[in-house]
């Protein structure tokens, strides 16, 4: 049953803060110090939630791995550099996961950032204490294998029938897949509806208040149930 969901596995950018915009922006100068061409809006973000190497190699494809290494080294000049506020969580997604976290749910992160970009937000928003578990992409293998998710089941001692991952891109609904995972997927990120229909979540919302909506009717309500039983 949805209610018995052991572990919920949460996407950062475009699932619980608003980046897209912040990340575009990185990458755009990323690519301009590198004297590489401009692409458009779409085209950078359709690579949020890849790993930082992942998204420019398929940004720019074919190039040795210096190249590589310095328009990753430049992007995170950027991002790290950039003041506290660009980013924000999405309208009610912190209560959302004080909630989950009061009903004694753990919960985990698995992102595409590196661990010096998402501790930094995690300290930021003060909010690190919620998460029994992080991996990012430069310390595991990035989305759409599902290393991550295998680590952080094995490490909280959770089946993947027990696991619920929640995410924005199809790179998370693959990752899902490939785990043995149910998913939930957001549309109010990067990809549409119809790029994370494809890949068979348990249910898709289109709004951060519809997510928290979809946790209250088929998570934590079912849950008070069975615990006053």
């Amino acid at each position: 049953m949805i209610s018995e969901y052991k572990l919920i596995v949460f996407d950062w950018d475009g699932t619980l803060m608003d980046s897209v915009d912040h990340i575009t922006y990185c990458l755009r100068k990323a690519m301009h110090d590198m004297a590489m061409p401009d692409r458009t809006d779409e085209e950078l973000q359709q690579v949020i939630g890849l790993g930082l190497e992942e998204a420019m190699i398929k940004l720019v494809p074919g190039r040795n791995n210096a190249f590589y290494k310095a328009i990753v080294q430049s992007y995170r000049e950027h991002w790290l550099g950039s003041p506290p506020g660009l980013t924000r969580f999405y309208e009610g997604i912190p209560d959302l996961l004080q909630e989950i976290h009061d009903e004694g749910i753990p919960m985990a992160i698995a992102t595409g950032k590196s661990r010096r970009g998402l501790d930094k937000q995690l300290v930021e928003e003060n909010i690190g204490h919620l998460f029994a578990a992080t991996r990012c992409a430069d310390e595991s293998v990035s989305k759409p294998a599902p290393d991550m998710l295998h680590e952080i089941m094995q490490e909280l001692s959770v089946a993947a029938s027990e696991t619920l991952m929640i995410g924005d891109t199809e790179y998370d609904m693959q990752m899902a897949q490939a785990a043995g995972c149910d998913s939930v997927a957001v549309s109010y990120g990067v990809h549409d509806e119809t790029r994370l229909s494809n890949h068979q979540p348990v249910d898709l919302v289109n709004t951060p208040a519809q997510l928290a909506e979809w946790f209250a009717i088929n998570v934590l309500e079912p849950r008070r149930k069975l615990v006053a039983q």
